[in-house]
């Protein structure tokens, strides 16, 4: 069992949700965010309900790169060792190119594919150093084709993260470190609470137990939840661009 778990973005959403589930099994937790308020009272209520779990929580902006890796050790040595690290904090931020949302954009692009980055690499450097560990990256099924509109940004940083997982999985073939990514399809969060469009959209509680059941499984690849999520990204892949955009 991987008995010590680093989570970005555990502020709210999908975060949030995992701590819940993992302090459920036991788990001790690494938690951090940009709000440290919301973290403040997650950590008092799984303490409560789990007394034998330990929680830690830092406030942290992951594209503050040099902190990402301080706070990274810093938990590390909080909890002796670092199991599995769930590359999680993201953003939804943007609209079509052109349009005059070029901060935004970028804003985006930096969290989601940047900001990831500098997570694999801190998180890499202490597996490499135990040399055990479990590197888990949070992408979306909107990584499987492009996005319009407000996805145009996302789905392609997206889609950036899950190509640098898979080369990252292939440097650590026949190691002991193992790599999984993770594409939730539509689970209701704050990033997404706002879209008019979100067929088959599932709450949080049960798309998180989704994602940690996936999670544990330790797999390359994981579509979440299952279904219907593997049926639709194979359908995404040979869709007519039209009918793709029209879903988003």
């Amino acid at each position: 069992m991987r008995k010590n778990i680093l989570i970005t973005g555990a502020s709210s959403g999908l975060g949030e949700g995992m701590a819940r589930e993992f302090a459920a099994k036991g788990c001790n937790l690494a938690l951090c965010a940009r709000r440290i308020e919301p973290m403040q009272t997650l950590k008092a209520e799984l303490e409560a309900a789990h007394p034998g779990v330990k929680i830690f929580i830092r406030e942290l902006d992951v594209c503050d790169y040099e902190k990402v890796f301080e706070v990274f050790r810093a938990f590390r040595d909080d909890l002796g060792s670092v199991d599995r690290v769930i590359v999680n904090a993201g953003m939804g931020k943007g609209a079509s190119l052109g349009t005059g949302h070029f901060a935004a954009n970028r804003q985006t692009a930096e969290t989601n594919f940047i900001g990831a980055l500098a997570q694999c690499e801190a998180a890499l450097e202490i597996f490499r150093a135990q040399n055990s560990g479990h590197l888990v990256t949070v992408s979306s099924m909107s990584a499987v084709r492009g996005g319009a509109r407000a996805l145009n940004v996302y789905a392609a940083s997206k889609a950036g993260l899950r190509n640098m997982t898979e080369g990252i999985r292939a440097d650590m073939i026949g190691t002991p470190i193992k790599v999984s990514c993770i594409l939730p399809g539509f689970i209701l969060t704050p990033i997404n609470s706002g879209l008019k469009k979100a067929p088959l959209r599932v709450d949080l509680k049960t798309g998180c137990k989704a994602m940690v059941k996936a999670i544990e499984k330790e797999p390359a690849e994981a579509k979440v939840p299952g279904w219907p999520w593997v049926a639709v990204g194979l359908a995404m892949k040979v869709l007519p661009l039209s009918v793709v955009a029209k879903m988003t």
